[in-house]
C-alpha cells in the first residue's frame, strides 16, 4: 500500500481585484508553504516514495536547490540516505539548506545539465535509485495534485498560471485538469528571459537547448525543457509568456508586502503575469496562480535585487 503524501493541502487565498493591473480578483495556491518551501515535494516526495517501495536503499537526485532539498525531507521522512548534486552556480546558503534538511551535497559542473549527468552516473555507481527533478511521469502525477486540492475547495478559475523551468510543474498541472476534466481550462506558461527554454523552443518549432542561462532566476535555469512538455500545446491549451528579471522581482516584493511571504523569483515569473500581461488575462474571470514557493530567497537577497534592478 502507498505511503501517505508527504506533501500539505496549502491553503489557497484570494486577491482583491485591485492587486494587480489584470483587475481581477486572483486565487493564489500557497505552495511557497510546503515543508520543503516549494511544490517540489508533491512530485519528488511521490517518486522517492515509489522508489523506496521497490526497493531502493539509497536515492541520488540533482537540482539547482528545490527539487533537492524535496528530496533530502523525502529521505528524512523515509528513513533513507540522499546526494543531491548541485552545479556550482547553486548559492553556500541552498547548499547549506539541503545539507540541514539531511541529505549529502557534491557540487559538479557550471550548469543543471552537468550536474544532473554525475548525478545519473554516481546513482549506477552505487547501486542507488535515481530521481530526476523535473522529467518523470511519477513527479507530474504528484504536482498535479495543486490541482485535485483546488477542485476540492470547490473553488471556481477559469486558467492557470505557473512559472515553468524544467517543465515539471507545467506538466503536473496539464495532468491534474485532465485527470479533473479541465481540458478546455488553459494554462499561461511564464518564463523569465534570460531561461526562457520553452519558449524558444516553441518559436522554433523544436526542442532547443539555450546556450546559458542568463537570469537571477536559478530555479528557472533547464537549458532545455522535457520533451514531454515541448509537446504539451499540442494536447492542451498552453500560451507562453516572458518577464524581466525586473519585473519578477517586484512581484515577488508585492506578494511579501501583501501576504509576508517571500519566494524567489522563479515564482515571481508567475506572479508577474497579471501586471505584466493583463491584455493575455482580459478573457479569464478568475485565473488561478500557482505560487511555487522556493528556498533561494531571503530579505538580504530580495534587497540586493532591487537596488541593482528596480
Amino acid at each position: 500500500m502507498p505511503s501517505a503524501p508527504l506533501h500539505l493541502d496549502t491553503p489557497l487565498f484570494r486577491t482583491s481585484a485591485d492587486y494587480s493591473a489584470s483587475n481581477k480578483p486572483l486565487w493564489l495556491k500557497l505552495d511557497a508553504l510546503q515543508p520543503s518551501g516549494s511544490f517540489k515535494l508533491r512530485g519528488v516526495g511521490r517518486l522517492c516514495q515509489h522508489e523506496i517501495e521497490n526497493g531502493a536503499q539509497e536515492i541520488f537526485c540533482a537540482s539547482g536547490g528545490n527539487a533537492g532539498i524535496a528530496a533530502a525531507y523525502a529521505g528524512r521522512a523515509l528513513g533513507i540516505p540522499v546526494t543531491i548534486v548541485v552545479p556550482a552556480t547553486t548559492s553556500a546558503e541552498v547548499r547549506q539548506s539541503i545539507e540541514a534538511t539531511g541529505a549529502a551535497v557534491i557540487v559538479h559542473g557550471t550548469v543543471f545539465d552537468e550536474a544532473n549527468a554525475f548525478a545519473i552516473e554516481q546513482a549506477k555507481a552505487s547501486n542507488a535509485a535515481y530521481v530526476h527533478p523535473f522529467d518523470h511521469p511519477l513527479l507530474w502525477k504528484g504536482h498535479g495534485t495543486l490541482i485535485d486540492e483546488v477542485v476540492g475547495k470547490d473553488a471556481d478559475f477559469d486558467c492557470v498560471i505557473t512559472s515553468v523551468g524544467g517543465g515539471g510543474l507545467l506538466a503536473g498541472i496539464v495532468a491534474g485538469l485532465q485527470r479533473n476534466g479541465l481540458s478546455d481550462v488553459p494554462v499561461i506558461a511564464s518564463e523569465t528571459e534570460g531561461a526562457a527554454s520553452l519558449h524558444a523552443s516553441l518559436a522554433a518549432g523544436e526542442r532547443i537547448a539555450l546556450p546559458g542561462i542568463s537570469s537571477i532566476a536559478s530555479s528557472l535555469g533547464a537549458r532545455q525543457v522535457a520533451q514531454h512538455v515541448f509537446d504539451l500545446p499540442k494536447h492542451h491549451p498552453i500560451e507562453s509568456v516572458t518577464v524581466t528579471d525586473a519585473q519578477a522581482v517586484a512581484a515577488c516584493l508585492k506578494f511579501a508586502d501583501a501576504y509576508r511571504i517571500l519566494v524567489e523569483p522563479a515564482c515571481g515569473a508567475a506572479l508577474a503575469v497579471a501586471d505584466v500581461h493583463p491584455d493575455i488575462l482580459a478573457r479569464f474571470k478568475n485565473p488561478l496562480i500557482e505560487v511555487c514557493g522556493g528556498i533561494g530567497v531571503s530579505l538580504e537577497k530580495l534587497k540586493a535585487w532591487k537596488e541593482r534592478l528596480l
